[in-house]
Formats: C-alpha cells, structure tokens, sequence
C-alpha cells in the first residue's frame, strides 16, 4: 500500500482484516512508529485499529513495493511522481499495480495507469483501478459499500475484488479501465462545482439538473476519448458521481462550497489540510479537451472560477443558462 492517507488507510483495513499481508508506505517516519506503538493512523481514520502481525508500517518505498505480489497506489495524484519517480524503472516488474486514486498527474495531464505504463513498462493487462461510491470514513465505520475494479484482464480485476469482499463491501471486475479512471477524476470537478453552487446558495433542485448534466458531459468526454459501450448508470460511474456530489464527506464538494462562499484557492486548500483532487482535475481536463473540443460547460466553468478567477456568481448565472 502506498500512501498514508484515508483511503490507503481505509483499504489497508479492509485487506489486512480479510486475511492479507500489507507492507504499507506512509512518508513521514513519525507516523510510521505511531502506527507501531499503538497501531492507528495519527492523520487519518484515527478510530481504525491494525493488526500489526498482518499490517507492516514502512517508510522506505523500495523496501515495500520490492516484498510485494500487488501494489496499490493511494497517494494524491499530485503526489504521484514525487512518490514513485524514487524507485527503479524494473520496480514493478512481475507485479499486479492497482490504481485507487482519482485524480490525473498534474503538468503531464495523464491518468495514473498511463504514468505507470509509461514509468515503469508494466503492460495494460497488468493493472487496474478502484472506484465506486466508497467514502474511507465510511469503511472505517463498516458501512454497506461497493466498488468496481477495473481492468483490461477481467482475472486480475476478479482477483483484486476477491481480496476487497468481507461482510460490508461487496466488489466486482470491469473491463473498462480508461473509462472507469476517467469518470473517477471527472466525478471530483462535478463535486467541487456543486459545493460552489451550494456556497452560493443554489438549492437542491438546481444540484439535481447539475448533476443531470454532469452525466452528459461526461458521457460525451468518454465516448470522444474512448469510445466503447459502457453503462454510465452503474456504480462505478453514476453511483460515485452521485456521493462524491452529495456527501458530508466529499472534500471536492467541502472545497468548492467554501470557493462559493468567497475563500480564495489558497485560503480554502489551508484550512481543509486535504487534498481535493478536483483541483488539479479541472485543469487537467479542461486542457485535454483543447483538442478534443468537447462541448463540457461545467468542466469550463470550474476552471474559469479556480484558474482565471473568475467570479463564482458570474461563472455559475452564465453555467445555468446552458443547462435544460
């Protein structure tokens, strides 16, 4: 597991209860001998309690991904390079590497799998990604759950769901990797539009048509990107658009209701601490779709907001003019 955040804690919880060995990189060696000594995450999910003969804490990277069958990348996607661009270009080799972040590497525009691919020569049918509505918080208090993995090899994606399944998480293999990926980064610019909305004061009624339209855009992204049949109502793509754009626990959502209410870029990423990837996002795509020139007014209108600062007010009457 690399990545120390909520949801590498979160997953690590799930693996290690159903039985898996997890040699887990957390960065900061401080952390590391608090998770030793009395077995919880200082940062994050604090209440969740690891068994320390299934659950190896580490913060040397090459040691952990060298012990490993599977690696799971649960880093910010900002965080990506920095992490991984340490370990040796054969690191990965003979290794299954599953994507669990949502997000695209900032300044390279690119999804997670495509960087590893490209990194670290590790074909399409040696990876995967996990998505679905699964908030960490929600794991760590047991909640019903359900994910998606996604990847070109519909074995290792029933591998890697086999590992996830325990009494509270139910998951099960796709073959729509790229798909799958890109819905889950684009699912966090919808999220942070709808908290600008709601900092604005927009209701209910206009979150719904938001996100009605949401599905659209992104449905016109994909087929444009990659175009195969792909049912956008499953839960993969529908269901974690519609948590990430509703929950007390999205921080896209949090982190644009707070650009709605007038905090700055800066001011906002400060006082959350967390990293919303719909930040980084927004630019990616926005720039993606320079080529493509997808008609994608949310996607355009958050980025005017974060990125030109334009006013969220303006940006948001100019954006329900579009929508039906």
């Amino acid at each position: 597991m690399i990545g120390g955040g909520s949801w590498a804690t979160a997953l690590t919880k799930i693996l290690s209860e159903n039985g898996a060995r997890v040699g887990w990189w957390v960065r900061h060696k401080d952390d590391v001998q608090h998770l030793r000594t009395t077995r919880h995450n200082p940062r994050y999910l604090s209440s969740v309690a690891f068994d320390l003969t299934r659950v190896f804490p580490s913060s040397d990277i090459e040691e952990v991904v060298k012990e490993a069958d599977w690696v799971v990348l649960a880093v910010p996607a900002a965080f990506v390079k920095e992490a991984l661009d340490k370990l040796d270009r054969d690191a990965f080799k003979n290794k299954r590497v599953i994507s669990a972040i949502k997000g695209m590497i900032p300044g390279r525009n690119e999804l997670v799998t495509d960087y590893v691919c490209e990194r670290f020569k590790v074909v399409r049918e040696k990876l995967g990604v996990v998505a679905g509505p699964c908030h960490a918080e929600e794991v760590a208090l047991e909640k019903q759950s359900y994910l998606t993995i996604g990847s070109p090899d519909l074995a290792l994606a029933e591998d890697f769901s086999q590992l996830l399944r325990n009494r509270y998480v139910k998951a099960h293999a796709a073959a729509d990797l790229d798909g799958i990926e890109y819905c889950a980064v684009m699912k966090n610019i919808i999220a942070l539009t709808c908290g600008i909305a709601h900092g604005l004061g927009y209701g209910d009624n206009f979150q719904a048509v938001l996100v009605s339209n949401a599905v659209q855009e992104i449905r016109r992204f994909l087929y444009a990107l990659n175009p195969q049949p792909r049912d956008l109502s499953a839960s993969a793509y529908l269901g974690d658009l519609l948590v990430t754009a509703y929950s007390q626990f999205s921080r896209n959502r949090t982190f644009g209701n707070m650009v709605g209410r007038g905090y700055s870029v800066k001011s906002a990423q400060m006082e959350m601490n967390m990293v919303a990837e719909g930040y980084y996002a927004v630019k990616s795509i926005y720039e993606v779709n320079k080529d493509l020139r997808v008609n994608m007014p949310i996607t355009a209108a958050a980025y005017h907001v974060l990125y030109e600062k334009i006013a969220p007010a303006i940006e948001l009457e100019i954006l329900k003019e579009k929508f039906k």
